[in-house]
């Protein structure tokens, strides 16, 4: 599995020139933390990996388009007991899971 999107976000300031960018590359490696193997979906509201990035996908889509998101539909992804942060801690990644959190919160306090 690639993490490309994930180490970038990962090894200091992230270089986008916008916060719409921002929001985009943290969603981007959401989709690589639920595309890793042998992931335990079961405290997760998503019921595998393909509806996580279906429903990631969806809003990266919808970034790419030029519309943001309620604010709500996308922080509730990286929210304590949040789906994503569930399969982080089911799958064993739990402190990855919350550093890309703390990076949403950064950019969420931007955008909206």
């Amino acid at each position: 599995m690639e993490t490309r999107h994930l180490r970038r976000l990962l090894q200091g300031p992230a270089q986008c020139e916008s916060n719409i960018e921002s929001l985009i590359l943290i969603l981007e490696a959401a989709v690589e933390l639920v595309s890793i193997p042998d992931n335990d979906f079961c405290w997760s509201s998503w019921a595998d990996e393909l509806e996580a990035k279906t429903e990631l996908q969806a809003l990266i889509h919808t970034l790419k388009a030029g519309t943001l998101p309620e604010r709500l539909t996308v922080a509730l992804l990286f929210a304590p007991t949040g789906p994503l942060q569930e399969l982080g801690m089911s799958s064993g990644w739990a402190d990855t899971c919350l550093r890309v959190a703390d990076k949403f919160d950064e950019v969420e306090a931007l955008l909206w």
